[in-house]
């Protein structure tokens, strides 16, 4: 038997205090805000009374920290896993309205469906659903919690609802802390819930890529 359920957590604040996109850099841990944040989204998941046997996180910093509180609470160690991780993006480590106003970089901007800034969407969304298809099918039975991150999470929304990769990123309906949910019916991911467990209000959240 598969997993029941699979639960798409996005990490915590993250300890900014340059606003740079931080993006795979590396020394970019939680701030105290993100810790309890990270512990919110545990314990959201814990309040659902599910059993959840299988905790999965990306490689960073960030991800393993926000997976600390599942480790906690369900008693299980995270497995690493690389094709969660945050995308690659051109203007990792720079300030994005400083770089934005730079016309030496708009060339990066001439093809936003890729995006020309950094990973495909399309990959992006390969690689997070064979990372998906993987963890749902290993557990005998309950839960699989994915610490990832807010574009990956994101692209998986788009993908899962058929709608394309392009899109605003300030419009993206991934806070941090996030829990966004999934089954698979009939050999198909669906959407069952998002939620926002949280508090976020006056968060740094400006390093997402």
């Amino acid at each position: 038997m598969p997993a029941d359920r699979l639960h798409l957590v996005r990490h915590g604040e993250v300890h900014n205090p340059r606003r740079v996109l931080y993006g795979r850099l590396p020394g970019f841990g939680l701030s105290v805000d993100g810790r309890g944040m990270a512990r919110a989204a545990a314990d959201h998941v814990h309040s659902l009374a599910r059993p959840v046997t299988s905790l999965v996180c990306s490689p960073l910093q960030r991800t393993r920290e926000s997976a600390l509180p599942f480790t906690e609470l369900f008693g299980i160690e995270p497995v690493v896993e690389e094709r969660i991780i945050e995308p690659t993006n051109v203007f990792e480590g720079r300030r994005m309205k400083r770089a934005l106003a730079n016309p030496l970089n708009w060339r990066h901007l001439r093809r936003p469906a890729v995006p020309s800034w950094g990973e495909p969407y399309e990959r992006i969304s390969a690689r997070m659903i064979a990372a998906m298809d993987d963890a749902w099918s290993k557990p005998a039975t309950g839960d699989v919690v994915l610490v990832s991150h807010q574009l990956p999470i994101w692209i998986t929304h788009l993908t899962v609802a058929g709608l394309p990769g392009r899109h605003d990123p300030r419009n993206r309906r991934c806070a941090l802390s996030s829990v966004t949910s999934f089954e698979k019916k009939d050999g198909r991911w669906v959407e069952v819930d998002y939620a926002e467990p949280a508090e976020h209000s006056g968060a740094v959240d400006v390093g997402a890529v």
